[in-house]
């Protein structure tokens, strides 16, 4: 499958790598052409690099890996008839470093994210996913023992299933796939990020997940 990332970073490098590991083509998209992360993660892995237009324009999904607080901006960038019709997977967390460390949430209570994505491009089918956890556990979940599971939420039935199935060959097993509904219910997991980052700091390492376990 044709594949465009949106996003340089940490996270959209592992992202990558791991779709071309897995027999995806991706295409690499930064805020301007030439961008060096995306131009050396393409050397490396036999990929593509380009905007953010490109990138949208190039896959049939779509990951947002931006930086949270840049989303809309990036997005605005892609372009809205480049992202019409498409899965979009809304990996980003609105966290705001302005302030310094830690971070607060950009958005947050009455809104989220992803809920803003969803409005800004009605076209698109958003799914939230995978913002739950660091980026080496995104795409390899048995770094961390155990049932941990990750989540998805959006409006979009379809959408919400071909994600699952990027998820499963990422190594998520089906019942590890929690289904939160609507995309109103990235609220909670963009507002996990602060109980995250304590968690961080608390065990010392990212490569941690939590399970949800019930009274059967």
């Amino acid at each position: 499958m044709n594949i465009g990332v949106l996003g340089t970073g940490t996270v959209g490098q592992t992202i990558a790598s791991r779709l071309v590991e897995l027999g995806h083509a991706v295409t690499m998209g930064a805020r301007q052409a030439g961008n060096e992360n995306a131009t050396a993660w393409a050397a490396a892995h036999h990929g593509r690099a380009g905007t953010f237009a490109d990138a949208a324009a190039y896959g049939a999904i779509v990951l947002n890996c931006t930086n949270g607080v840049g989303t809309l901006d990036a997005l605005a960038a892609a372009g809205e008839a480049n992202l019409a019709g498409k899965v979009l997977i809304d990996v980003s967390n609105p966290l705001d470093f302005s302030a310094g460390f830690p971070p607060t949430l950009s958005v947050a209570n009455t809104d989220s994210l992803a809920e803003r994505i969803q409005a800004a491009y009605p076209a698109t089918k958003v799914v939230k996913s995978l913002n739950t956890v660091t980026a080496s556990v995104m795409v390899r979940p048995d770094r961390v023992p155990g049932d941990h599971v990750v989540f998805v939420a959006g409006e979009d039935a379809d959408a919400k299933e071909i994600t699952r199935g990027l998820l499963g060959e990422f190594g998520w097993p089906e019942g590890r796939v929690l289904d939160l509904g609507g995309i109103r219910a990235a609220r909670g997991l963009e507002m996990y990020l602060p109980l995250w980052l304590s968690l961080y700091g608390a065990v010392g390492t990212g490569e941690f997940n939590i399970a949800v376990h019930t009274a059967m």
